[in-house]
C-alpha cells in the first residue's frame, strides 16, 4: 500500500495544505513528543525503577512475615536504603545487558530507543525488566546476531562477578526444616560455589547476600531471554545461526518446558503462554544470506555454554 502525493491527482475537494504558521506549530508538537519518548520517558521508567528495586531490597530485609511492603516502607521510610545492594547489583546487570544491545544496534546504525524499564511490585525484585525498540528493520544476519548476543554476554560478565563477591558475603547455616521457598542451582551457581565458599556437608545450606540473590536473578534473566524463541535474544541468534530451522528448535522447546512446568516450577506454563503469543519463529531479516564468518559462529556457541550454565529447570522451589 502507498500513497500518491503527486499534484496532478489531487481533486478539488480535499483539503488545501496547512497555512505554515500552523504547519510549524505541528512540527513543533511532533518534535516535543519525540524528545519526551526518547529521553524523558526512559529516563522516567528508569527512575522509577529505581525506586522499585531499592523498595523490593530493603523489604528482602523483613523479618516480620506479617508486615506488607507498604506498611514496611511507611513505618521504616529510612530502611530503604538497605536495599542498595540489592538494587545496585541488580540495576548493573540489567543495565549493562540493554546497553549490550543499544550500542550493537548503534554500531550497525539501527534507530534504537534508549531502555526502557518497566518497575514492577516490590514483593519480591521490583521489576519486570526492560526492553528496546528498534525503529528500522535488521539489514542482515551479522548484525541480528551482534545485537541479540551482545545483551546476554554483557549482562553475564556483570552477574558472575557479582555471584562471586555474592558468595563471599554469604553465609553457611543447617538447613532449615521450615517451609520456604528455595532458590534453584544452575550449573554455573553450583561450581561458583565450589569454588568460593567450598564443599557443603549434606546438612548445610547458604543463604546468599543480596548481592548473590540479585546475581542469581541476573543469571536466571540471562537463561529466559538465550531460550531459541521467537524474538527473544536467544531467538535472534538462533535465527541468525540456523535460518529457517530456529522454529523447528523453538517449537522442540515447548513441550520441554511444559514438562518442567508438570514436574516442577508452575511459571513454565505462563512463559510457553507469553512466548506463543510472542510467536514461536523469528522474522525475517532484509539480508538472510551474509554469511556469519567463524568468530560470531563461536560466540553464537559461547551463548549456547551460558544458557546451559544458568539454566534452572525448577528455579523456584517450595519446600
Amino acid at each position: 500500500m502507498h500513497r500518491d502525493e503527486s499534484d496532478q491527482h489531487r481533486s478539488s475537494n480535499e483539503l488545501a495544505p496547512l497555512p505554515s504558521d500552523e504547519s510549524d506549530e505541528d512540527e513543533w508538537v511532533e518534535a516535543e513528543r519525540t524528545q519526551f519518548s526518547a529521553l524523558v520517558l526512559p529516563g522516567l521508567l528508569f527512575l522509577l525503577t529505581v525506586f522499585t528495586v531499592l523498595w523490593a531490597g530493603a523489604y528482602q530485609t523483613n523479618t516480620n512475615p506479617l508486615v506488607g511492603p507498604w506498611n514496611f516502607l511507611v513505618d521504616d521510610p529510612g530502611s530503604l536504603w538497605r536495599g542498595i545492594p540489592f538494587a545496585a547489583t541488580l540495576l548493573g546487570i540489567l543495565v549493562t545487558h540493554e546497553f549490550g544491545h543499544y550500542l550493537l544496534s548503534r554500531l550497525h546504525g539501527v534507530p534504537t530507543s534508549l531502555p526502557l524499564f518497566v518497575p514492577g511490585l516490590p514483593h519480591f525484585v521490583g521489576t519486570f525488566g526492560a526492553i528496546i525498540r528498534m525503529r528500522a528493520p535488521l539489514t542482515d544476519r551479522r548484525a541480528l546476531f551482534d545485537i541479540g548476543v551482545a545483551g546476554p554476554i554483557a549482562g553475564f560478565v556483570v552477574a558472575v562477578i557479582a555471584l562471586v563477591i555474592g558468595l563471599r558475603l554469604s553465609t553457611v547455616v543447617p538447613i532449615q526444616t521450615s517451609y520456604g521457598i528455595h532458590l534453584g542451582e544452575p550449573l554455573l551457581l553450583q561450581f561458583a560455589s565450589w569454588v568460593v565458599i567450598g564443599p557443603l556437608s549434606p546438612t548445610a545450606d547458604v543463604v546468599l547476600h543480596p548481592i548473590g540473590f540479585a546475581a542469581w536473578f541476573g543469571l536466571f534473566i540471562t537463561s529466559l531471554n538465550l531460550l531459541p524463541i521467537g524474538q527473544l535474544d536467544g531467538g535472534h541468534v538462533a535465527y541468525a545461526l540456523w535460518g529457517e530451522r530456529q522454529r523447528s528448535v523453538a517449537v522442540a522447546f515447548v513441550p520441554i518446558l511444559l514438562l518442567f512446568g508438570w514436574l516442577g516450577w508452575k511459571g513454565w506454563f505462563l512463559w510457553v503462554g507469553l512466548v506463543g503469543i510472542m510467536g514461536l519463529a523469528h522474522p525475517p531479516v532484509l539480508n538472510p544470506d551474509r554469511e556469519l564468518g567463524g568468530t560470531r559462529v563461536l560466540v553464537g556457541w559461547i551463548a549456547l555454554a551460558i544458557f546451559a550454565l544458568t539454566f534452572s529447570w525448577e528455579p523456584f522451589i517450595l519446600r
